[in-house]
């Protein structure tokens, strides 16, 4: 057996199957131990994906960018993430199609191997650190991606996004070459249609005799309940340490399968596992309150924002996607530390703004506002941030997420007609209003003066 240069746990003894109802066995795969999930298992052709220069990267790109500095074991990255969302996809794949019946064995696994690279790959082009960064990235047109020449409202001025640079490596990189040797039976296009809904390809490739499956392989892999939230709420939580991320992963899967629409079929759950939905929805929306938007992680993201947005910052993310590749966590740190600009050297140094002042709300209040005013104007210098989050912006998203709804089905009566997952729960309208997070952040040097103005201007 090769050992890629990269690769992790290799055994050689290995013979087993990662589509055990079609016997599509593989020798000398890869199994990866991982904490959250256990046994993840690979095969060869999954291995050379790893082995790339652009999917190694991610190895160099935190999960959770500056969340360490609040939570010390949130050092995981997204490569181990994304090995996660591969498994969950599988395992997705598996419960929505147990009762389906493809035409062919070979279509099964056409269909499923797919959905696993889709869910492997979806991050592939995340910028570093945080999103943050995708401040400084070029205009898209210069990325030059040609899958995006079909779409009629393609904006080519608009600025690139994370998203774009992970359509550019899967279509025309160094990795593309790679998927094409090792994956003949699709194109890397078919791959990157299930990442990005909108983009435009022959429709008849998803289709297994009359049904049309892109909608529902798509959702497996981005939708309300998709295979990346599921693993990055369990791994957030194990690595961060707390309980708000755990969710009902196994029931989930156990009660997922799919709901006709004319000829496409849709994401569907059975209505057993509603309460199950529910404890995932606020499991999410708990961690971006508690954890994604703490108060050190945002202070941090604001003084790299500073610093993106001064006039003295050199530090850009290149177009050219091999040159991207070089784009990681460890890079940016090195630019920010050989940097003289305040921003910069105060989060190389560990040396952030303290917080003062913190409102929890669901509706826009002027008080920090008037205090921020209030402390500049005795000399002291201010950073307001707003972190906002909402419980799901498929609910009251675009209009190609709401033509992609996800079904409840009810097996054990056999009178109730599937309808829509938001019209399913009270959860979506309890939750309907935007929380937010407002704070004010001052120089640790004189937290005591803001205090005392604040105090005797009795704001």
């Amino acid at each position: 057996m090769r050992e890629g240069l990269f690769s992790d746990s290799f055994q050689p003894g290995l013979q087993t199957s990662l589509d055990p109802q079609f016997g599509a066995e593989y020798q000398d795969g890869m199994e990866v131990r991982d904490p959250v999930h256990g046994t993840i298992e690979l095969n060869n052709a999954e291995v050379a994906v790893l082995d790339s220069a652009a999917y190694q990267r991610l190895r160099a790109i935190k999960q959770l960018g500056f969340s360490e500095f609040s939570f010390p074991g949130a050092t995981h990255n997204r490569y181990i993430h994304s090995l996660g969302v591969a498994h969950v996809a599988t395992r997705f794949f598996d419960g929505v199609f147990k009762d389906f019946n493809f035409s062919t064995g070979a279509a099964r696994n056409r269909f499923r191997q797919m959905t696993r690279l889709a869910a492997l790959l979806h991050d592939i082009g995340h910028g570093p650190l945080s999103h943050t960064t995708e401040q400084v990235m070029p205009p898209v047109a210069q990325l030059n991606i040609k899958a995006y020449d079909r779409n009629p409202n393609f904006d080519s001025q608009r600025q690139a996004n994370h998203e774009d640079y992970t359509i550019k490596f899967l279509t025309d990189s160094s990795l593309t070459k790679i998927l094409e040797d090792n994956f003949p039976d699709f194109t890397p296009l078919h791959v990157a249609a299930l990442i990005d809904k909108s983009l435009q390809v022959p429709e008849d490739f998803y289709r297994d005799g009359e049904w049309d499956l892109r909608v529902v392989l798509s959702q497996i892999v981005s939708s309300e309940l998709d295979a990346d939230r599921l693993d990055y709420l369990e791994r957030d939580a194990y690595y961060c340490g707390t309980n708000y991320g755990r969710v009902e992963l196994s029931w989930l899967v156990a009660n997922l399968t799919f709901h006709r629409v004319n000829n496409q079929l849709h994401l569907a759950l059975d209505r057993r596992a509603l309460y199950a939905f529910d404890d995932f929805l606020l499991s999410r929306h708990h961690m971006h309150l508690m954890v994604y938007f703490h108060h050190k992680s945002i202070i941090f993201e604001e003084l790299l924002h500073r610093y993106l947005s001064s006039p003295e910052c050199d530090y850009h993310v290149p177009a050219p996607i091999e040159e991207y590749i070089k784009c990681t966590d460890y890079s940016l740190y090195e630019h920010l530390a050989s940097s003289n600009n305040e921003w910069a050297r105060r989060i190389s140094e560990r040396r952030p703004y303290k917080m003062l002042f913190e409102i929890h709300s669901n509706h826009e209040s002027e008080r920090p506002l008037r205090m921020k005013a209030a402390l500049e104007a005795e000399g002291i210098p201010v950073i307001y941030a707003n972190s906002q989050a909402r419980l799901s912006k498929y609910h009251s998203g675009s209009e190609l997420e709401k033509s992609q709804q996800i079904y409840v089905v009810d097996r054990y009566d056999y009178h109730s007609k599937p309808y829509p997952l938001e019209q399913a729960t009270e959860i979506f309208k309890k939750y309907e209003h935007t929380r937010q997070i407002d704070r004010l952040y001052v120089p640790p040097e004189q937290l005591s003066l803001s205090e005392r103005v604040l105090i005797d201007q009795r704001l």
